[in-house]
């Protein structure tokens, strides 16, 4: 079947080795080369038509910005016909330098400070790890994020079981206050909007790569928050980052509530093992 789906981007030649690689929880993945060339092939046979459509177009609109390098897609199915679906990108593999995580900060926020449309969200839907995201354009920053990020996650962890009555309780009133605390209207930024220490690699001359993106337009500040929910980024990085695109004073006052939808993605995915955290969190903000 590999051979089949190399002919369709122009790879005629013999497959050499055919590796599994780690390539996280969702989807099998594989190092294979060919006589001609190295891939990155993701395979899953479980998972929406659109799937790695999604991820693709994430990777191109990151792309486009001219800002930070991500992997070039070579091919991916759009149709599962009950069968396995795969997406073959471009295999990459360095070293990191001392330079590495400044160019990472620089470059980040140089496409944070890249302007697409004057609204916040994306105008189709996404993924975030195996979790379906609905989106949408909208003028205002909070409405977006209650509507199409805290309150899905919401709905998902009453139908996964994951919510006590106190915990609900507490959510339900952070969702519906959610202007005391979040910017209505602030500086529009495309973000990966997945970027944990996992989805940024290292390519030839320690040249910093961003992968499995789930993007929309938002407050920079939101991805900044992730980055620091479970680590992976240096205080090079950081350093770096804030002195091309300074932080704004309120940061440590909305952090918390940015990581919170991380954590109730991961409280949806993993279990109860995340609870503890997003309760501390809503003890925060709601007594």
């Amino acid at each position: 079947m590999m051979e089949e789906k190399l002919k369709q981007i122009g790879d005629n030649s013999s497959i050499q080795t055919m590796t599994p690689v780690s390539g996280g929880d969702i989807n099998r993945a594989y190092y294979v080369k060919t006589e001609k060339q190295e891939y990155f092939v993701k395979a899953n046979q479980n998972t929406a038509d659109d799937f790695f459509q999604v991820e693709a177009d994430g990777l191109e609109k990151i792309r486009s910005t001219e800002t930070i390098a991500v992997p070039e897609v070579y091919y991916y199915d759009k149709s599962s016909k009950n069968q396995e679906m795969v997406l073959i990108m471009e295999w990459i593999q360095g070293k990191k330098t001392a330079m590495t995580e400044q160019q990472l900060g620089i470059q980040l926020a140089s496409m944070h400070l890249t302007y697409g449309p004057a609204q916040y969200g994306l105008d189709k839907s996404t993924y975030i790890g195996k979790l379906p995201q609905t989106n949408g354009l909208h003028n205002d920053w909070v409405n977006y994020f209650r509507g199409h990020r805290l309150q899905p996650q919401l709905d998902l962890s009453v139908q996964f079981n994951r919510m006590n009555q106190k915990r609900r309780l507490k959510l339900e009133t952070l969702i519906i206050d959610l202007d005391k605390y979040l910017p209505n209207q602030p500086r529009v930024s495309l973000l990966h909007g997945d970027l944990w220490g996992g989805n940024w690699i290292t390519g030839h001359g320690g040249k910093p790569y961003l992968i499995d993106p789930s993007v929309l337009y938002g407050d920079h500040l939101f991805e900044l928050a992730f980055t620091e929910l479970f680590g992976g980024f240096s205080d090079t990085f950081y350093t770096q980052y804030k002195e091309s695109l300074p932080l704004e004073d309120y940061y440590e006052d909305v952090k918390p509530i940015y990581q919170l939808y991380y954590l109730l993605v991961h409280l949806n995915m993993f279990g109860e093992a995340y609870g503890a955290s997003v309760d501390r969190i809503l003890k925060r903000y709601i007594w």
